[in-house]
């Protein structure tokens, strides 16, 4: 991740300007999503799932083809279908679980649910792909996995069905890190062609399902429900917004270090919880509250041993720069860029 360009101040401002953005399309998206579920009680996560994808390849193209913000990245077709398609198989998981939980949870314990991502990572890894990783980043992993403990045992308004939706959303978000790894390798996805790629696939996933499941409730919706035009414009609006998420990602990705990018996200964590909060003014609990705090700090935490490692290994002369296949300890887990789309 490139530090941000740009000299002094002015650099400095770039990145404040770009996380800010960046918070504020994603604390809104999350907001918008929760405020369909509860507030006009359109309880459909694979139709709001759905029209997010649409949004979002449309969004794209406009952005690829008619702004021409980024050049599109040419993928050969065979690729597309062998090394794309798994990728927007579980991207649509991913996305979907995220909006699934969301409809069962409050924000606050969705979004703790989704700092588990770095400890699934390390695991699957760990587990499914034979690596092994020095003590400093399990010894990361401590309070992350604590905290979590602590909030999901303390949540006042838990519900089982939205918490393991959370959780396998997590597994999801670790294995799309992971195959990103072996799928993509070749090309340099940024955040706009990733959408533009992987949004249509998911669409044509998604669309069967979500009309079988969810049509015939969708339908008696729109007959029993008041003020249909502008529950629909919200709805499209959120779908709007989740492509601008993408794009925000893109620009914040562009104009921090990976440090910064690290504890702005936990601090938007924490953002989207209070803000939630103000909204939907779901009950927390002292120790809940406490709970979140820990897996935040350890999230900051596991940034920090991270960004020290890889300083260190950059800086040992002769050490690979990358984990080789050969070797016993892998000196860091793969992490994603973009873990935190809705």
């Amino acid at each position: 991740m490139e530090a941000a360009g740009g000299g002094g101040g002015l650099g400095t401002m770039r990145a404040l300007l770009a996380i800010l953005q960046w918070w504020g399309f994603n604390v809104t998206v999350i907001i918008i999503n929760k405020w369909i579920f509860q507030k006009l009680d359109f309880k459909f996560p694979l139709t709001v799932s759905c029209v997010h994808f649409i949004c979002s390849s449309i969004g794209a193209y406009v952005a690829i083809h008619v702004l021409r913000a980024k050049p599109l990245i040419q993928v050969e077709p065979e690729d597309r279908w062998r090394r794309i398609f798994p990728m927007s198989f579980v991207f649509c998981m991913n996305i979907v679980l995220g909006n699934v939980s969301l409809r069962y949870i409050p924000v606050s314990f969705m979004q703790t649910i989704k700092s588990f991502t770095p400890a699934t990572t390390v695991i699957l890894q760990w587990l499914v792909w034979s690596k092994h990783f020095e003590w400093r980043i399990w010894a990361s992993l401590v309070p992350i996995v604590g905290g979590i403990l602590l909030t999901s045992m303390t949540e006042l308004s838990f519900n089982m069905f939205g918490f393991c939706a959370a959780m396998v959303g997590c597994l999801a978000t670790s294995t799309k890190t992971i195959l990103a790894e072996s799928l993509l390798h070749g090309y340099k996805f940024d955040s706009i062609n990733t959408v533009y790629y992987m949004a249509p696939f998911a669409t044509m996933i998604l669309a069967l399902p979500a009309m079988l499941l969810e049509g015939g409730g969708v339908i008696d919706w729109f007959y029993t429900h008041d003020s249909i035009v502008s529950s629909l414009v919200i709805i499209l609006g959120s779908g709007v917004l989740a492509f601008c998420l993408n794009f925000s990602i893109f620009y914040v990705i562009h104009s921090t270090t990976a440090v910064t990018f690290n504890v702005a996200g936990n601090l938007k964590v924490a953002v989207a919880v209070l803000v939630s909060w103000l909204i939907f003014r779901n009950p927390i609990s002292s120790m809940n509250a406490i709970g979140c705090a820990i897996t935040l700090v350890g999230c900051t935490f596991y940034g920090y041993v991270r960004h020290l490692i890889s300083q260190q290994q950059a800086a040992a002369p002769g050490s690979p720069r990358t984990n080789s296949p050969g070797s016993r300890v892998e000196m860091l887990p793969l992490v994603g860029d973009m873990q935190d789309k809705v």
